[in-house]
């Protein structure tokens, strides 16, 4: 047997670790397999390319960086719930539990 060593980042690292062990197998596992592939395909065995986003998604990007469209961030739950209650959807959930409870009740 012999012995590779790889540099990665310790955070993608602990994230592969916790994926592999969910999958029941290892490091070690894995590697074996991907070198195998690699024999067997002559070639990397799955694709490698940049993603390409649409523009919308780009945007929705750009926005957010720029702060636009973003949720109001509270740190009074009274001053949350005012504004909650100005809200349209509010009201209809409102309305919705009221329904709810009345057929639960009957």
């Amino acid at each position: 047997m012999a012995t590779i060593n790889v540099n990665v980042d310790e955070n993608v690292k602990k994230q592969a670790k916790d994926t592999l062990d969910y999958l029941g197998t290892n490091f070690t596992n894995v590697i074996n397999m991907l070198l195998r592939q690699i024999i067997l395909t002559e070639s990397i065995p799955f694709e490698i390319k940049i993603p390409k986003l649409n523009a919308e998604t780009i945007k929705a990007i750009k926005d957010t960086e720029d702060g636009i469209g973003l949720s109001k961030a509270y740190t009074n739950l009274d001053e949350m719930w005012k504004d909650l209650e100005k809200e349209d959807w509010y009201n209809c959930l409102q309305l919705n539990i009221v329904t709810y409870l009345k057929k639960i009740i009957n």
